[in-house]
């Protein structure tokens, strides 16, 4: 239930050589502000690229904003026509790169000029397995930092980890936790703190990857749908002895980061399930058992705050709209809210999973964490390939 269509135009910036890097683009959990990202990206982006759109069973609307943008700009549309979780989207993108470099960007971005080029010359000139870029948060864009890097494991642990040597511990697992440098400060106040450096781990929202570790180590993770997969991405490059570097001269501005402008109607089924608890509790189950993680405060307090995103898009506002009724009655009513809310969740997305699997003739465990089916197979070219010529002016499209 996907398709691939392929623009017989040169990209916008590139009109000679294939660029030496494509960028992804995939939903992070909503589309609505997927045109003032597209038209930041192309308006400010002088290095010359190639883009791969992935259209995450978008609304009609942007599907046809979409589609008449590639045949402007010359960049390629891959449709999914039931929704992906982010890493699914990724690998679905990542079967067309032929490129030295991949960037992966969600559909959430605004982007600071010279971002791109300061990623690729980072990953040029450290040899870096991975590249993140400084990411903001919040509108005034570019000013609120959001990740400037990070750790998830104590020093005197990361090299045992890393050689995946037993773990020393009395709970059973490594203990991870996650500390994101400088969150919620003004980039102003810490800029002279703030360099190129090696780093534990960056995330998605923008990151440049070498296509080569994917041809060797193969596609990102699908069991990762919901949460911590760029620790995940982080924990996969340490063990294969990568390297992970921050590049703040790269910023970046993602929107929807809570409390986030109002969501759209039409976004709703995708952000309650790319949130659902379903999805979340499988996210950190997969995560604690494959890299055999303790069952520590991190994962109980996650645990706790299952569906934390939609209490809070889709019943504090309106809570907090009803202060009439007084703060006793006000934190009951919440109560049960949050209570029928999480029933219905649940509901709908075994309903969503269920007709999908009798659409597609498989199992409801296959895809129900929003991964590929058939699952992705990498076979990625270990050079360019030529890019597409007039022989491929109709779109092509491959259905899976």
């Amino acid at each position: 239930m996907t398709a691939l269509q392929q623009s017989s135009n040169q990209s916008w910036n590139s009109p000679a050589a294939e660029p030496e890097v494509t960028i992804i683009v995939v939903p992070r959990e909503r589309f609505q502000f997927a045109q003032d990202s597209l038209e930041s990206l192309y308006e400010v982006t002088s290095f010359p690229f190639q883009l791969i759109y992935v259209d995450n069973n978008s609304p009609a609307q942007l599907q046809r904003y979409l589609a008449t943008q590639a045949a402007k700009k010359g960049f390629q549309i891959v449709r999914s026509d039931r929704y992906l979780s982010p890493n699914a989207a990724r690998n679905l993108g990542l079967q067309q790169v032929s490129s030295p470099y991949v960037v992966f960007v969600d559909n959430d971005v605004i982007f600071a000029p010279g971002w791109l080029d300061a990623l690729v010359s980072c990953a040029q000139e450290t040899d870096a397995t991975v590249v993140g870029s400084l990411v903001c948060q919040y509108q005034p864009v570019h000013e609120t930092i959001h990740c400037a890097g990070g750790e998830y494991i104590a020093a005197e642990a990361f090299e045992g980890f890393v050689q995946n040597a037993p773990a020393v511990s009395n709970s059973g697992g490594w203990h991870i936790y996650e500390k994101t440098y400088y969150q919620n400060r003004q980039i102003d106040e810490v800029r002279d703190r703030i360099h190129r450096q090696p780093t534990g781990f960056v995330e998605f929202h923008a990151m440049l990857v070498q296509t080569a570790f994917f041809r060797e180590h193969g596609p990102l993770d699908e069991g990762l749908c919901c949460t911590k997969e760029y620790l995940d991405f982080a924990m996969t490059v340490a063990r294969a002895g990568g390297t992970i570097y921050l590049e703040p001269a790269s910023v970046v501005t993602f929107l929807t980061h809570p409390p986030a402008p109002r969501l759209q109607w039409a976004d709703l089924p995708y952000f309650s399930l790319r949130w659902s608890d379903a999805w979340e509790r499988s996210s950190l189950q997969y995560f604690q058992k494959k890299w055999h993680l303790a069952d520590s405060r991190y994962f109980q307090k996650r645990y706790q705050k299952l569906g934390w995103r939609r209490w809070e898009e889709l019943i504090k506002p309106r809570v907090a709209s009803l202060a009439w009724l007084g703060q006793r009655r006000a934190k009951r009513l919440e109560k049960q809210l949050l209570a029928w809310e999480k029933k219905l969740n649940s509901a709908w997305c075994n309903h969503y999973t269920r007709t999908l699997a009798k659409q597609l003739g498989c199992s409801s465990v296959a895809i129900a964490d929003g991964r590929n089916h058939p699952p992705i197979t990498l076979s990625l070219p270990p050079n360019h390939l030529p890019r597409p010529t007039a022989a491929t002016q109709d779109p092509l499209v491959l259905k899976r």
